[in-house]
């Protein structure tokens, strides 16, 4: 698919097909992700794939949201802060940067295979921490379902005019 063409067919899903999302597929949209840049190629995370049968009542303790546990699989990306690179004029760590890239990567592969995606961002990380087994130094940064829209896209909503957006030169 052209490039153009797949970030406009990329929305977030919030209805989804119980059919099984195929293991080439689910290890492109993966490998997607495991190519994204990271700061100084670190790679400070990890990508948790989560198939959702037999756990939905659990998975909705960390999102409340029917939606979320309609697709059969949920992805948790995660950051390594301790493996991150850290920016010497001012200690910013930049592994959220970094797993935000990722997660992009994962998804715009994901519409690439004709799956879809919800950036999801509002769970609750304790649960998320008690279901996962995560330890302390882990953080969930980002979950997405995974699996084969059962929705259609809505209009896309009006965004800003580059206008509004870029600046050249200075503020």
């Amino acid at each position: 698919m052209e490039f153009n063409e797949l970030i406009q067919k990329r929305y977030s899903v919030r209805a989804y097909q119980p059919d099984p999302v195929e293991n080439d597929k689910l290890e492109k949209v993966l490998d997607a992700a495991r190519l994204a840049p990271t700061a100084a190629n670190r790679q400070p995370f990890q990508l948790i794939v989560i198939h959702t049968k037999g756990r939905e009542a659990e998975l909705r303790r960390m999102y409340h949201r029917e939606w979320f546990v309609q697709a059969p699989i949920i992805i948790c990306a995660v950051g390594l802060t301790s493996h991150g690179w850290v920016r010497g004029a001012d200690g910013k760590n930049y592994t959220e940067v970094d797993v935000a890239i990722v997660m992009d990567h994962l998804i715009l592969e994901a519409v690439n295979q004709g799956l879809g995606t919800c950036w999801i961002a509002a769970f609750n990380p304790d649960a998320v921490r008690q279901a996962l087994g995560l330890p302390e130094e882990v953080e969930p940064i980002a979950f997405t379902p995974l699996g084969y829209p059962a929705d259609q896209p809505p209009p896309k909503k009006a965004r800003k005019p580059l206008s509004e957006l870029v600046r050249y030169e200075r503020w």
